[in-house]
């Protein structure tokens, strides 16, 4: 086993969550505060006013972290418990970054006909998680494979009173679209004019399409496996009705003739140098696959040479790493923090516009020790914050709070902007 590997398996020795008791039990007295006689007072109270176990339980600071391992990272459908130490993870991210608590939940028997294995059945996921609901405030739904992941987040959204949101569709795209809108600024061209392509119709891929075309994007061809999504292919699933275009184009070298933009959350390897040379002057590429990119930056570096380009990727040893810790953390907490009844589009766009606007400030000095041999100012090598920027803590839940009472979903009344912010820098500088 390489050194490496023992390292990770060190790491993760006896997993990576654990309760902790914020309340005592050191005493007769404590004991009969924490369980019977005293808590019998709580539970009257919730039963007679529901709301109020967002104020005498955990349930409004708790996120539940739910997957079938059916779409595991890059490494596909390995089953539930193959995927506890990614939602493990998960759960350690939302403290580490914003101090929400999470626990991973893993599903079985959620396969067609009751079977661990095979494709999902959404309604037994929908099933699984309106019973185990009551407990959380927020549903973080993670590595469920396409194209159940739709319905299953769409249904739950409707059912449930608490935010839910499915990371692999959403995260992605809002953090792509303020990579996309920072490059904007950069050429001086407006969002309506871009031209963009994606490569990889799934869950992201759909979702990043949504959110570009939400900030005013008109132009995007998506492509999948078997070429371009144009209208009145045979193939097409009702799916990519919502997608198709109508063009004369039906594969990706030739819709990459001209694009400002490349997206690609498809496969390593796929896009040749000559169809990103073929691209508009000065384009931006995100080749997001993992752990190999579309089109590595080397090659890309090789092509451009000295000619202006952004270059993006899903890694943590390039620039511009799209990482979906910068999102997820944050609006959850802002959600949690307002009560919110759901996540919105708003809330998705306040997100990446407040993640694009802390990149084009100088980071701060905590950061720039983190990432010594990168200089992190607003240009082609910095459209994206760095995960470890503190100030995006305090921006992103700001921006997804406010956005959550004027979409009218928060159950906080009186929400007072100025008082947050100071109650997040409180936050952020006691380190949660």
């Amino acid at each position: 086993m390489a050194d490496n590997e023992r390292e990770v398996l060190a790491y993760h020795l006896g997993g990576k969550v654990a309760l902790n008791m914020p309340k005592p039990v050191n005493s007769v007295e404590d004991l009969c505060l924490a369980y019977t006689p005293g808590v019998a007072i709580p539970v009257k109270k919730i039963a007679s006013e529901p709301e109020t176990a967002f104020d005498y339980t955990a349930k409004g600071g708790v996120v539940a972290v739910v997957s079938d391992g059916t779409a595991i990272l890059g490494l596909g459908d390995l089953g539930p418990s193959a995927a506890i130490p990614v939602m493990e993870g998960k759960a350690v991210l939302f403290k580490s970054f914003a101090g929400v608590d999470a626990w991973p939940v893993v599903l079985d028997h959620c396969r067609e006909g009751g079977a661990s294995t095979g494709p999902t059945d959404p309604q037994r996921i929908i099933d699984a998680v309106l019973a185990i609901a009551p407990m959380y405030g927020g549903i973080n739904l993670e590595d469920i494979a396409a194209p159940a992941c739709f319905e299953i987040e769409d249904r739950l959204a409707e059912l449930l009173d608490i935010p839910v949101f499915h990371d692999d569709q959403w995260g992605t795209a809002v953090i792509v679209l303020s990579g996309v809108s920072n490059y904007a600024k950069l050429r001086n061209s407006e969002m309506k004019d871009l031209k963009i392509v994606i490569n990889g119709a799934g869950a992201a891929g759909t979702r990043i399409r949504e959110m570009l075309m939400e900030a005013g994007v008109v132009d995007v061809v998506m492509c999948d496996s078997k070429g371009v999504i144009y209208k009145g292919r045979s193939i097409n699933k009702a799916r990519h009705d919502a997608i198709a275009v109508e063009t004369p184009y039906r594969t990706l070298s030739e819709v990459m003739r001209g694009a400002d933009v490349f997206i690609g959350v498809s496969k390593g390897n796929c896009v040749e140098p000559e169809w990103v040379e073929s691209m508009a002057d000065y384009p931006a590429i995100f080749a997001l696959a993992n752990p190999e990119p579309e089109i590595r930056p080397e090659v890309v570096a090789q092509v451009f040479k000295d000619k202006p380009y952004v270059m993006a990727t899903g890694r943590s040893d390039y620039p511009n790493q799209i990482n979906n810790v910068l999102c997820f953390p944050f609006l959850f907490r802002g959600a949690l923090d307002v009560r919110a009844t759901k996540i919105t589009t708003s809330m998705k766009l306040a997100a990446a516009e407040a993640l694009a606007a802390a990149t084009r400030r100088p980071a701060g000095s905590e950061t720039r020790k983190l990432y010594p041999s990168e200089e992190l100012e607003f240009g082609v090598n910095y459209i994206i914050p760095k995960p470890f920027d503190k100030d995006i803590f305090v921006d992103v839940s700001l921006a997804v709070a406010k956005a959550a009472v004027e979409d009218g979903v928060a159950r906080v009344k009186n929400f007072d902007a100025a008082a947050y912010a100071t109650q997040l820098h409180a936050l952020r500088s006691a380190g949660f």
